[in-house]
């Protein structure tokens, strides 16, 4: 294990198995909230410009540092959207890609080390036309440029608020709610939980309270790295020692699922993001290796034979889709949204 796996290690544990975080980062969080609160205030109060763009822009994002599962509910999103005849476009920063001078169009074959692991992910599920870049209204304004869009998904975009938003939707890991509560660096929060009051929903993975929205992971087929052609049911793994690696944010959930499945599973967790090489991987031999299809997105060019990943379905109650709808139909700024 490396420096960076050890510090990342390090820090869930202080964020989430913890109760009294370090003095010293608790030091370092008060600076932090204090500089959030004077950024909120810049934009709420006009000292900082918010970019309206022409179309209706939905927001994607959580409160913790690291995976809730924006991602699976991004897809979902644009899913939706196509069924009810809208053409989306998705935005992102393009987090653990190169940092970009110009905004970057982002295809199925575009290099994860070029746009970042998730985008090109998206890219490849959604079947949507994608764009990175820090500055998200940019990146937006290339899209409805250069692409048949009239609509935009922003994928982690809560905390930018450069950018207006019509809807916003906040994703909360169920399991494990905001760790010790703290912001960073003492805690996994960039923002106050108080921030929840001001979104327009409010998305549990996994597991929430009575009667709040609650979004599913379903899985039940791996599919082979080195020939995606194969797929093989998760139940043909049983009784076999396995491997499986995770990258996210909480690397935990997917080993636990599947353990849930009957897999006798060796779990080995990497920081979010982490840019894999061939000799990270070399314990698992000609074992089978079940990863995250984020994790596979990056591992793909130097995939055997037994290198397999696990492709997630967001399921969302049929209520929350019908909702969600009708409030974006008073969104559209006089244009037709479909």
């Amino acid at each position: 294990m490396n420096l960076k796996q050890s510090f990342h290690l390090w820090l869930q544990r202080q964020w989430y198995d913890t109760p009294a975080p370090n003095p010293f980062l608790t030091g370092l969080e008060r600076v932090f909230l204090r500089a959030v609160e004077l950024r909120q205030t810049a934009y709420r109060t006009g000292r900082k410009p918010i970019e309206r763009l022409p179309v209706p822009v939905i927001v994607v994002g959580n409160l913790t540092v690291g995976g809730t599962g924006k991602t699976p509910l991004t897809l979902w999103l644009a899913g939706l959207l196509k069924q009810q005849g809208y053409r989306p476009g998705i935005i992102s920063r393009g987090y653990g890609g190169k940092k970009q001078a110009q905004p970057l169009i982002v295809g199925p074959d575009t290099s994860p080390e070029e746009a970042g692991d998730e985008p090109v992910l998206i890219a490849r599920r959604s079947g949507c036309p994608v764009c990175v870049f820090p500055r998200r209204a940019q990146a937006g304004r290339l899209l409805l440029a250069t692409a048949d869009c009239n609509i935009l998904i922003a994928d982690d975009g809560l905390q930018h608020y450069a950018l207006d938003r019509d809807i916003e939707i906040a994703v909360v890991d169920g399991a494990r709610g905001f760790g010790n509560g703290h912001g960073l660096p003492a805690g996994p929060l960039r923002e106050p939980p108080a921030r929840l009051q001001s979104v327009d929903w409010v998305v549990y993975s996994g597991i929430g309270p009575a009667g709040s929205t609650v979004m599913t992971l379903t899985s039940g087929s791996a599919v082979n790295l080195a020939n995606p052609d194969c797929h093989r049911p998760l139940s043909s793994f049983v009784g076999d020692p396995i491997h499986a690696i995770a990258g996210m944010g909480n690397p935990q959930r997917f080993f636990d699922d599947l353990r849930k499945q009957g897999l006798a599973v060796d779990g080995h967790a990497f920081p979010d993001h982490h840019a894999y090489r061939p000799e990270d991987l070399g314990f698992a031999g000609s074992t089978p290796l079940l990863m995250t299809e984020k994790d596979a997105v990056k591992c793909r060019r130097f995939a055997t034979a037994n290198f397999w990943f696990v492709p997630v379905q967001a399921r969302l109650p049929a209520a929350f889709g019908e909702q969600l709808l009708t409030q974006l139909k008073t969104k559209t700024h006089g244009q037709k949204a479909a």
